[in-house]
């Protein structure tokens, strides 16, 4: 299994992307292997000025294409989520989650914004045909300390949610569905 994990801080370190290495700790102890992107992999000039054709951009497609799942982690700002995420990802094709699993975590100063992921990044993720956008994890900041060094400290009971959203989102990677495979050259003889 291979996975696409995308940070949507415009800051690193930060609450959000914790989470997402934490994830990727997890994943890897299970034999997953997960490819990680943050903002900062981008040209910010690629962003602002929409260029499809940034390489680096076509890189992120073309592995995404490649891959089971994405997991995208990204701080709340003013009750939605990170907007140079929202600008990437407006970036990738139309298809570019078809067939995918995604995993969303977000990270908020206070619980007011906990349904910004329901409301604001689920429906952006199923515009790009996602096979499966599952519940996530979202955090109050003040359940994460220590977020500076790898690993940071998660109060119990979140540990216990991001854990919980893994084995899920692990589970239905292994039970998506496969690919669709070229239509082969073959002939047909029908008989009426």
């Amino acid at each position: 299994m291979r996975v696409i994990s995308l940070a949507g801080s415009p800051r690193q370190p930060s609450r959000s992307s914790a989470l997402l290495a934490l994830s990727h700790r997890w994943l890897t102890s299970r034999g997953v292997e997960v490819i990680s992107y943050g903002l900062q992999d981008f040209s910010a000039e690629d962003l602002l000025f929409a260029n499809f054709a940034s390489p680096q951009l076509k890189k992120l497609t073309a592995q995404l294409a490649e891959a089971d799942g994405l997991i995208v982690a990204t701080p709340v700002y003013k009750a939605s989520f990170s907007g140079a995420l929202k600008t990437l990802l407006d970036l990738l094709p139309e298809r570019a989650l078809d067939h995918k699993v995604v995993l969303p975590l977000a990270t908020a100063g206070s619980i007011g914004h906990m349904l910004a992921v329901d409301y604001a990044l689920k429906p952006v993720l199923a515009s790009l045909k996602a096979q499966e956008v599952l519940q996530g994890v979202f955090a109050d900041d003040s359940l994460i300390s220590d977020y500076q060094t790898f690993p940071a400290t998660l109060e119990p009971a979140l540990s216990e949610r991001l854990e919980e959203s893994l084995e899920n989102f692990y589970l239905a990677l292994s039970r998506r569905r496969p690919l669709p495979r070229p239509a082969t050259q073959t002939a047909v003889t029908l008989r009426v």
